[in-house]
Order: C-alpha cells, then sequence, then structure tokens
C-alpha cells in the first residue's frame, strides 16, 4: 500500500472545498470526508473473505462495453446475469432500454456509463447521459471522472463534474460510482479522486474503465479503500480475468468486480 499520508489530502481537500463543514473529531477533515463516517452505498457487498460461488457472484458487475458489442450480445449478457446471480450488468447507453427489459423481474441490477471512456464531456452532457440511462431502465451510473482537470489540481471543476451526474443519480435513487482512471494518476491523485467523489455524492469509485492504460491492482484497490473509509462503494475494474485477481481485489478491500469474465471467475470458485 502507497504510504501516501492520506489524511494530509482529505484536510488540504477539506479545507479547499467544504471550509464550511464542521470537522470530525477523529481526524479534524470536514465530516463528509472523514473515512470513518457512515456512508450510505446501496448495493456494497460485505467486505472481506468471499466464501462460495453466490456470493462471489453477487459481486460481479457482468459487463460489456465493447464498441462492437450487438443486441444479441447484450440479450446473452442478461441471460448469463440472470442465470448466475451478477449484482449487474454494465452495458454502453444505446443498450440500456434492452438490457432493462430483458432483466425485468429479476434481482440483477442495470448500469450504464456516462462520460465513457474519456471522461472528457460537459458535465451537463454527463448529467443529460446519465439521466437518460436512468429514464432507460439503469439503476446504476458508472461516470468518468474529469481526468484533465484532477491532474490540473482544479478540484472545483471535478467535484462540479461528479455532482451534476450524482443530482441526476439522487432524483431517482440510482447509484453513483465514480470512474477515477487509476493508471493515469499518481497516488495524490487517487486519494483526491476519491475523496471529491465521496463529498459530491457517489456512492462508489472505481479504478478503470478498462480502455485506459492499465487496470485495476491491488495497491490502488487497498489506497482507495483507506481513503473512503469502510462504508463507501469500492469497484474493481479491468484486467480481472480470474478468479485469483477477483481474489486479490476483494482481499484488498473492493466491494464489487467489473468484468467480462465473471462467468469464468464464479465457475473456478465452485
Amino acid at each position: 500500500m502507497s504510504d501516501i499520508d492520506v489524511l494530509a489530502v482529505l484536510r488540504a481537500l477539506s479545507h479547499e472545498l467544504a471550509p464550511e463543514q464542521p470537522a470530525c473529531a477523529c481526524h479534524q477533515v470536514a465530516a463528509p470526508l472523514c473515512p470513518d463516517r457512515p456512508a450510505s452505498a446501496p448495493g456494497l457487498a460485505p467486505l472481506g473473505t468471499v466464501p462460495d460461488a453466490a456470493a462471489v457472484a453477487r459481486l460481479i458487475d457482468h459487463t460489456l462495453l465493447k464498441p462492437e458489442a450487438t443486441p444479441d450480445q447484450v440479450r446473452a449478457l442478461c441471460a448469463d446475469a440472470r442465470r448466475h446471480g451478477f449484482a449487474a450488468v454494465c452495458v454502453n447507453p444505446v443498450f440500456t432500454s434492452l438490457a432493462a427489459g430483458e432483466l425485468a423481474g429479476s434481482a440483477v441490477a442495470v448500469a450504464s456509463v456516462a462520460g465513457f471512456p474519456l471522461g472528457a464531456s460537459l458535465p451537463e452532457v454527463k448529467s443529460a447521459e446519465a439521466a437518460r440511462a436512468i429514464a432507460d431502465g439503469a439503476h446504476e451510473v458508472d461516470m468518468v471522472i474529469h481526468v484533465g482537470a484532477l491532474k490540473a489540481g482544479d478540484d472545483p471543476a471535478v467535484e462540479a463534474d461528479v455532482r451534476a451526474v450524482a443530482d441526476a443519480c439522487r432524483a431517482t435513487g440510482a447509484l453513483l460510482k465514480v470512474i477515477i482512471e487509476a493508471a493515469l494518476l499518481t497516488d495524490e491523485e487517487k486519494v483526491r479522486a476519491c475523496a471529491i467523489a465521496r463529498l459530491a455524492g457517489a456512492q462508489f469509485v472505481k479504478t478503470s474503465t478498462g480502455f485506459g492504460p492499465g487496470g485495476a491492482t491491488a495497491s490502488d484497490v487497498a489506497l482507495m479503500r483507506r481513503t473512503v473509509g469502510p462504508g463507501f462503494g469500492v469497484k474493481a475494474a479491468g484486467g480481472i480475468r480470474d478468479w485469483a485477481a477477483a481474489r486479490a481485489m476483494i482481499a484488498a478491500g473492493a466491494s464489487r468486480i467489473g468484468t467480462s469474465n465473471g462467468i469464468r471467475i464464479v465457475d473456478e470458485v465452485r
């Protein structure tokens, strides 16, 4: 795990983005940023060792985000998700309505994406994309953070970007996951991204789009978990192809796994 001073970063963000917020007694950071403060994250699986295939399946977002994906492939994805009891399917916006129809009456959630995969859309565009996905039947939205603003140190712009989508999700109770694209960030930037996502009203932070220069790592998941605390969602995604990789992410603190290899993973657990 990184030896970065997470609390120092959180205190700096408290001063910059939430000076009006009361400080927590435990860490002297703005209360919404306190990693020990209870957070509401619907869909958050218990942290720790996962004992059986059914429990593993409930951690998995069964994912198909390839640009060449076809309607028949999305139907097959949904059928797989029903059969194995996955937490969600994650599809591009053009397939949200189709997935919602295929999964009607099941316990499998539908997740769609906003600002995907670059995160470089305007906040109002991401917000509209999220609102349309929700109207089409999405229960969850995975948005990509404004990576360039984060790297430029423009934290207010990053917060406004996330908050615009969070507001759209909050109106209907949809769950928001914020993709930070960790492979493009320094450890300090990862901490800032996670803290801003929490402050702005998200319920999860997510490592990667799967389209960036690298995917999930256990060290990134551990750092993200340390930043957001135990009551907030951390989704590991990108390059998780088997149970050994998924188990490492869960041990590091992941509460969801985004993968197109969910069937292989649960079969290896059996």
